[in-house]
């Protein structure tokens, strides 16, 4: 697909990986539709996008709240007929065992990172069958293929993200629209200021930059493949983890939660 004036859709757009990705779009001519919370760093956005010579809207809305996303994807709708490809990067984590959160925080993570994606698909989806194009591009984790501790509800919305996207992407086989999952590791962006990450280390010596990730994602709405794991190298240690979790689960689980420990114990 050529991206120029394609209409563009990215949640979690006010920052890291969601504003690389529409700067990344922009650069190819695209319209960009930035959505998230914070209109004023949306704003920010879109005037840097100015020099690209681009079409954007900026939407303020908090896709956990289906309401915001239906009054949302009306005024989308209402302006682009539909939408080309449909980014679903909203998201976030907070870190603690399953113990020490609250239901409110375990709830809160999978109503942004997996119903806020569900509502995102329903909402646009229609019009794509419709049309017969277009293409969802969503973005998990490599925790969508490792329950860790310290985790557990991240991961669970991440499991929850990608084994939706496969069933429908099996649903949309030849309706001419696709679906592709995009699982990055550790990425240099925001994602870490939570105050639940304040005893951790935030990043490691192998996490990428945004512009990696947006990069991928630009990959991943021209690709028929169900999941692009970045970097791809990591792909063969999630088929070790499929293939002998016996060997890998252990290992890992008593690495994190020796990260997990020593935060309680701080």
């Amino acid at each position: 697909m050529d991206f120029k004036n394609k209409v563009i859709l990215i949640t979690g757009a006010s920052s890291g990986i969601g504003k690389q990705t529409a700067i990344e779009f922009a650069k190819l001519g695209s319209i960009i539709i930035l959505v998230a919370r914070r209109k004023d760093k949306l704003e920010e956005l879109e005037k840097e996008l100015k020099k690209f010579n681009v079409t954007t809207l900026v939407c303020d809305c908090d896709v956990s709240k289906k309401d915001q996303v239906e009054a949302m994807s009306k005024i989308v709708i209402q302006k682009f007929n539909s939408v080309d490809i449909l980014v679903n990067n909203a998201g976030f984590a907070i870190y603690g065992s399953v113990s020490d959160l609250s239901i409110n925080d375990i709830e809160s993570q999978m109503e942004t990172n997996y119903f806020g994606m569900i509502y995102c698909v329903k909402n646009f989806l229609p019009l794509m069958i419709e049309k017969k194009s277009g293409h969802i591009v969503n973005v998990a984790s490599v925790a969508a293929s490792f329950g860790l501790p310290g985790i557990a509800s991240y991961c669970a919305s991440k499991f929850a993200m990608l084994g939706f996207s496969e069933g429908l992407k099996h649903e949309l086989s030849g309706s001419g629209v696709g679906i592709t999952v995009v699982s990055p590791i550790m990425v240099k962006t925001d994602f870490f200021e939570h105050p639940s990450f304040e005893k951790m280390p935030k990043y490691s010596p192998t996490s990428l930059n945004a512009t990696t990730v947006a990069k991928a994602i630009l990959k991943a709405a021209n690709s028929s493949r169900l999941e692009i794991i970045v970097p791809s190298v990591v792909r063969g240690a999630v088929w070790i983890k499929h293939t002998f979790p016996y060997f890998i689960n252990p290992i890992l689980g008593k690495s994190f939660k020796k990260q997990l420990d020593s935060t309680k114990e701080n």
